[in-house]
């Protein structure tokens, strides 16, 4: 299920990281006086009432001429019409109502989804109340909170889950269906690899960063096997929005990563990897999705002479989290090594789905511990009484031990690779959850 999205925007030093944190219970966005803090979009996981949202922090509206007021206000907007389910407006109180609020409050509502009005620092008692120049704006959905306490968050909530969109059900695919999202930032050539796959022009192919607006699932069978294919090309528009919107790889990486088993993470192989490649591959790590990693546009490295060895190590660098994540470099333009792709998926998914015989789990973390037994906690001796596969896509395992705070994070890992020697699960993340048991009952 795709989680609903909700963008905060107003101008800068209103108060909207502090909300986000708030919302996020995080702080993850940076608070600071200064106007303008927050430069990039800053997205966080949140619940409204049990149903989870994401969550987006955005830059300060800039109020240096007219002509970037009406750009960024435009880009907020378009934003806002375009991915967002709902809108948080947030202006300060005490400083009155501005014209830039007065120019993104018309720009969102002509945006035609639902948006809030959050009145920000209403902080103390006699305080609790909106400046009239606010009240006579007309609006229904008005609050007067105080994000840094967290006065009048609870009505604004309250209202927000009310207004979430209908959940959609999961889109009815085969049991069998490995479905694939091609995740990556702006101009890395995802449709063009798409399309390499399937040797047709059913997604728009150009030199034009995000000329599909959309993500679009595209079914292919091969080896016997149903494939759907989540492109995730969409990004950014062509117009006024100019670079403004290149963050949205990272949502549109996220709506995707929602519905997919295994992750295609599709680098520049003729570039760096960059921090917002780093993000977007975090994003699927933290979602627990299997990952291949495609070191695309491969005939412009060997250009440049660069060695398979030489990139895959630079990606091993940048990307230490997906040490487990194979790597292939492509061509989408020449199709070179194209035909290496959906076998490498398909080994993939086969090691994201397999599950372990408890028995044979058991005797591996038998010989785990006989190789580096487990530290005594608190000057007791710990013991493993059994393990467990709980789950697999990921293979997720449990432990059950006498003292489970006792395992330090370092022979956390240690088991994971053991576990990882003994059976692979290559390219697919590997949990380990540690608990206790008390009269034969889970602690």
């Amino acid at each position: 299920m795709t989680a609903p999205i909700i963008a905060i925007v107003g101008r800068a030093n209103v108060g909207k990281s502090t909300l986000f944190n708030k919302l996020t219970q995080s702080r993850s966005a940076i608070v600071n006086d200064t106007p303008g803090v927050t430069r990039d979009r800053i997205y966080g996981a949140a619940e409204l009432e049990n149903r989870p949202v994401l969550i987006v922090d955005t830059g300060g509206i800039d109020v240096n001429t007219a002509n970037q007021i009406e750009l960024k206000v435009v880009t907020q907007a378009l934003w806002a019409r375009e991915e967002a389910d709902f809108v948080i407006v947030v202006v300060d109180n005490q400083a009155g109502l501005t014209g830039t609020d007065r120019e993104v409050i018309d720009q969102v509502r002509k945006a035609g989804k639902p948006f809030f009005l959050a009145v920000n620092k209403v902080d103390s008692a006699s305080q609790h109340f909106i400046l009239p120049e606010f009240s006579e704006l007309g609006l229904d959905n008005i609050f007067a909170v105080s994000a840094e306490h967290g006065n009048g968050l609870y009505e604004l909530i309250e209202a927000m889950a009310q207004a979430l969109p209908e959940a959609e059900p999961e889109p009815d695919f085969g049991e069998d269906d490995i479905r694939i999202a091609v995740i990556g930032k702006p101009n890395v050539g995802k449709s063009s690899l798409i399309n390499s796959l399937l040797k047709s022009e059913r997604c728009i192919v150009s030199d034009v960063p995000g000329t599909t607006r959309d993500a679009i699932d595209t079914f292919l069978e091969w080896n016997e096997r149903r494939f759907v294919l989540i492109d995730t090309a969409g990004i950014r528009r062509k117009g006024k929005t100019h670079q403004v919107l290149d963050k949205f790889s990272v949502i549109m990486a996220l709506k995707a990563l929602d519905r997919c088993d295994v992750a295609v993470l599709v680098l520049d192989s003729a570039e760096q990897v960059s921090d917002q490649d780093a993000t977007i591959a975090g994003y699927a790590m933290d979602r627990g999705k299997a990952c291949l990693i495609l070191g695309n546009k491969w005939d412009l490295s060997k250009e440049n002479e660069t060695s398979f060895d030489e990139f895959e190590e630079h990606v091993r660098y940048r990307l230490k989290f997906l040490e487990y994540a194979p790597v292939v470099t492509v061509s989408a333009k020449t199709s070179l090594r194209i035909d290496k792709i959906l076998p490498q998926v398909e080994k993939v998914y086969e090691e994201y789905s397999r599950r372990i015989p408890t028995a044979t789990l058991n005797e591996c973390f038998e010989r785990a511990i006989q190789k580096n037994p487990m530290s005594s906690y608190r000057g007791k001796f710990m013991k493993m009484f059994y393990a467990t596969q709980v789950k697999k896509r990921p293979p997720t395992f449990k432990c059950f031990l006498n003292f489970p705070q006792g395992i330090h994070f370092s022979y956390r890992r240690y088991l994971v690779n053991f576990l990882r020697k003994t059976f692979g699960f290559s390219g697919t993340p590997v949990r380990l959850i540690l608990a206790g048991k008390r009269k034969g009952v889970d602690s």
